[in-house]
């Protein structure tokens, strides 16, 4: 039947109505690269600038982790060149491992398949969807496989052509061929059409100046479609220390998790299972939940249905355990930030704050990692005024694992909770028209992205907690530095105005009563130096309640914000269902 008739025919069908057998015969399976492929957009390839700085965001990304893992010093070079009408090519190479002929493939060309994914470990990527994803679209926008050489330093090194096949989301490899010249690490090349380089804040030079940042162990070079090169040399020479995976937490594990888990477990016993496969389960744990439960702990776990696993978890939560390992997590460190944002930022005066580790959802450990940078170059440079002075605007610098968030701003937890700190209250008359350049990192097991795009982060509650906490604590310090320095300029202004004033005084005075005018405007400006002592006195002793508030009463104060946000709420929400 022809392609015209099979139409026909089936808007026949669709007057009449289809049978069961008719729409048996439509049922297809699809693989998870054609779902991506129709549905880029939930990569975060979508809009022209954005997907090209998302392909440079999951190649470096890939980059630092891969060189990491190997104890390895990254040096990572990204180039860009403009082909035609929104059309370039991407060259991007590490000093990393490397991969062999059996990885390269599904590393770059199968969807879902990685290091990552089935593991609870701090890492950049989660999903093991991003470079196979950069692949699928420089094919479906160019019709061009990507290029790749790979290399470990020894032995021969190979190069070779890869695309995927959409259909069953497998690799094909094309053209490998050995080189004999030495070679380390990995090198991309791909064309991709459909995007447009642009500087901006969202561009992929930010985005690299902000990885140098999060990651001041990294060099990274880039060189733009003119030609300009810019290089972020690192400004510490100390490879990170390598976060370990950890087991799932009981708080943390869901009934489903649990059944699975139970499957393919390889212990023999449901309490040896639960020990082994779970994080902070002791001895004195296994008890209590056997006592609890209506089936013997001695069974096959394999063996376990649903209403045992509910039975488990519902004990789980009225336990109380230790919280989760926090080894796992491994911060930048407020001494690498410092350095980093002020070899790349030059701020006037910076703070930084590292909260301790904490949990969210129960079974996450998660730690927050916040700096503020004041004058100087910090902030954006947003042209200048009638009078020629630079004109700044604040910034914030969103992270969650040493990679930088650029994207979907409004919908982030980091950026929300930027916004509801009362930042006049810390000397910050005016937030969005302020040298202020915000720092905020998030590391975790698990980051809680809002989407696959991973460019967001979901608002939950301990997380949001912990980040406001954070900028409350290195606000305190910033509000002192402003304070002075407004002080100073304000102190300068009334002194010259005390002066002038204080000369035109003395003349009249001495017309009026004869008396030395010199004399009358030495006295006049004493009692100027002695009003702004008095001033003075007043605003160190305003500075000395500062700094005898406890961390413990800005967690207070918070608890009291969040409870007046709640009463709000709720009152608006009254007065709505009763309009």
């Amino acid at each position: 039947m022809s392609n015209g008739k099979t139409v026909e025919a089936l808007a026949d069908k669709a007057q009449i109505g289809m049978t069961a057998d008719d729409l048996a015969k439509e049922f297809k399976e699809h693989s998870v690269a054609e779902f991506f492929k129709k549905n880029r957009q939930m990569l975060g390839l979508t809009g022209k600038i954005k997907t090209l700085t998302v392909i440079v965001h999951e190649y470096v990304s890939n980059a630092l982790d891969a060189c990491e893992e190997a104890k390895i010093l990254p040096e990572i070079e990204v180039k860009l060149s403009e082909i035609g009408d929104e059309y370039y090519e991407m060259y991007v190479r590490d000093n990393g491992p490397g991969l062999n002929k059996e990885t390269v493939g599904k590393a770059l060309g199968q969807l879902l398949a990685g290091t990552k994914f089935h593991r609870l470990i701090q890492q950049r990527g989660q999903q093991g969807i991003g470079a196979a994803g950069c692949t699928m679209f420089s094919q479906i926008t160019t019709g061009k496989p990507i290029q790749v050489i790979s290399g470990t330093g020894k032995g021969k090194a190979f190069k070779c052509d890869l695309t995927i096949d959409p259909k069953i989301n497998e690799p094909k490899i094309m053209n490998l061929e050995y080189i004999d010249k030495p070679f380390q690490g990995v090198a991309i090349k791909a064309k991709f059409k459909e995007v447009k380089y642009q500087k901006s804040d969202q561009s992929p030079l930010e985005y690299l100046r902000r990885t140098a940042i999060a990651n001041p162990h990294a060099k990274i070079s880039f060189t733009e479609p003119d030609g300009t090169t810019t290089v972020f040399d690192r400004s510490n020479k100390e490879i990170p220390k390598r976060p370990v995976p950890i087991a799932p937490h009981p708080k943390g594990v869901t009934i489903d998790e649990l059944v699975t888990m139970a499957k393919y477990t390889k212990s023999r016993k449901v309490s040896s299972f639960l020990k082994e496969e779970l994080d902070r389960m002791g001895d004195k744990s296994i008890e209590e939940i056997a006592k609890a439960v209506d089936f013997d702990l001695n069974t096959d776990p394999k063996k376990l249905n649903w209403e045992q696993c509910e039975e488990i978890v519902k004990q789980f939560k009225k336990m109380t355990f230790i919280a989760p390992r926090l080894d796992s997590l491994i911060p930048i460190g407020e001494d690498r930030i410092k350095k980093s944002i002020k070899s790349i930022v030059e701020p006037e005066f910076l703070e930084v704050v590292e909260r301790k580790p904490s949990v969210y959802k129960g079974g996450f450990p998660f730690c927050v990692e916040v700096g503020i940078g004041y004058g100087g170059n910090a902030g954006r440079a947003a042209g200048v005024d009638e009078e020629g002075r630079n004109v700044w605007k604040s910034e914030v610098m969103r992270f969650a694992n040493r990679t930088p968030l650029l994207f979907d701003t409004g919908g982030c937890a980091l950026n929300q909770a930027v916004q509801s700190i009362d930042w006049k209250r810390y000397g910050v008359r005016d937030f969005e028209n302020s040298p202020l350049t915000i720092f905020i990192h998030l590391l975790s097991v698990h980051i809680p992205y809002t989407g696959a795009g991973k460019q967001a982060v979901s608002p939950e509650e301990e997380i949001m907690e912990e980040i406001r906490l954070a900028l409350m604590e290195a606000g305190r310090k910033i509000y002192r530095f402003i304070g002075f320095q407004r002080r100073m300029a304000e102190k300068e202004a009334k002194k010259k105005m005390y002066y002038k004033y204080a000369t035109e005084l003395a003349i009249a005075v001495a017309e009026m009563t004869g008396k030395d005018k010199a004399d009358i405007e030495k006295k006049l400006h004493d009692i100027v130096l002695k009003h702004l002592k008095i001033e003075e006195a007043k605003e160190k002793a305003e500075e000395k309640k500062w700094d005898t508030i406890s961390e413990d009463k800005i967690e207070k104060d918070f608890e009291k914000t969040k409870e007046k946000e709640k009463k709000k709420a709720l009152k608006g929400k009254k007065k709505s269902d009763e309009d």
